[in-house]
């Protein structure tokens, strides 16, 4: 059974972000369980162990990314974006049980994979069932705004279940929903643009998936793609670095646990409007010009952000943060929509997210260690409190 005709795209939208939600769940529950861990010596982790464990994630989502548009090609976008879930499902709830940190990693890199093919395909399908409306950019903002959802409620609950349950609790929570989802998937969501088609073989297929990634570099296609890589590259270097890291930086800095999971709360409630709004100035004043416009507006407050500045000045600062960065990264993936043309559109979006994971993995040291640097510019009582553990310390070596 599928969707009535009379809304295929609001029921399929509706299944994309409840994908896309758990899709970010799953992501930041790791950013909020970094701390708890760190904290309590668990596995005798420490920041750099926790970089790699962060790093291998990556590995398995740009793993994900670069096969899912073949995949999709073999078996539908549908079936693929269902398969993403399940299996990122399954290696999270798992990560609740693993006894040790080499353990935890090889999971944490097998839910990468998963992770890594979910958001091309929901982005593919979501378009493409409301590209005849004229509403492509803001059904594709839309859709993003589940990964925030997701976390802010992964904020939300690891303030509650982490001192209860446990850091286990996180990834149980994250992975239960899909109990509910994969079924009403299965049941419920179609492929775009399916009805009359044939089978094709599958070397047909195979040779038609080559095809279809070497057509993103051929023509007009090459600049548009090199330019997307960029973008994309420079998006989720800050939206990968702040989610990861930011409850751990605020930590180090002086703030309780609780506070700086409030800070990741306040970075995604940003970033929620954000989506909302960039749709629907992109659907108006053109995707190209408001794309432009958010990445100019994300590097503004990001600079404010790093000013030594009072708390509540801080927690507005990283609310506009939220809603500039984000965003530009979904206005981005809109923008392909509208550059790519059907056939390249999941292979296009699967490809540029997993040539920018592959800058980030490669410069993991960057982005842990220069992360943890910034946290005295960003958090001026937090540095304070540094300054004086320092001091003390300083004080304590010199009287022995």
């Amino acid at each position: 059974m599928r969707f009535s005709n009379s809304s295929p795209g609001r029921g399929v939208q509706l299944l994309c972000w409840s994908s896309v939600a758990l899709d970010g769940f799953d992501l930041i529950a790791l950013a909020v369980v970094f701390p708890v861990l760190l904290k309590g010596n668990v596995w005798g982790l420490t920041a750099a162990t926790a970089s790699v464990i962060a790093m291998i994630g990556l590995v398995g989502m740009t793993v994900g990314a670069i096969v899912i548009g073949s995949v999709a090609e073999r078996i539908g976008p549908a079936k693929a974006l269902v398969a993403s879930v399940a299996f990122f499902s399954v290696f999270t709830l798992l990560s609740a049980s693993a006894p040790s940190a080499i353990l935890f990693t090889i999971l944490r890199f097998l839910a990468g994979v998963g992770l890594g093919g979910c958001m091309p395909i929901a982005v593919a399908i979501v378009a493409a069932h409301r590209a005849g409306q004229g509403k492509s950019s803001s059904a594709t903002t839309t859709l993003m705004t589940g990964y925030n959802v997701g976390a802010v409620l992964c904020a939300l609950l690891g303030m509650f279940l982490i001192p209860w349950l446990g850091w286990q609790s996180m990834f149980v929570a994250g992975a239960l929903p899909a109990l509910v989802l994969v079924p009403l998937m299965i049941r419920y969501l179609s492929d775009p643009d399916t009805q009359g088609t044939t089978a094709v073989p599958a070397a047909r297929i195979g040779r038609a998936s080559r095809e279809t990634i070497s057509g993103l570099f051929r023509g007009v296609q090459l600049r548009a793609t090199l330019a997307f890589w960029t973008a994309t590259f420079m998006g989720l270097l800050l939206i990968y670095g702040l989610n990861t890291w930011l409850p751990e930086i605020m930590r180090a800095a002086g703030y309780s646990v609780g506070n700086s999971l409030a800070f990741l709360l306040t970075l995604n409630l940003g970033a929620i409007l954000g989506y909302l709004l960039g749709g629907r100035f992109a659907d108006r004043g053109g995707v190209r010009r408001t794309t432009i416009g958010w990445f100019a507006g994300a590097a503004i407050f990001l600079a404010v952000f790093a000013l030594p500045l009072p708390e509540p000045i801080l927690y507005a600062a990283l609310f506009l943060a939220g809603f500039f960065v984000f965003s530009s990264q979904a206005l981005t993936y809109a923008y392909t929509q509208k550059v790519y043309p059907n056939r390249l559109r999941a292979t296009g979006v699967g490809n540029l997210r997993a040539s920018a994971r592959r800058s980030p993995i490669d410069r993991r040291h960057r982005l842990s260690v220069g992360f943890l640097c910034l946290r005295h510019r960003w958090c001026p009582r937090g540095s304070g409190r540094l300054d004086r553990a320092r001091a003390d310390t300083a004080t304590a070596r010199s009287h022995r």
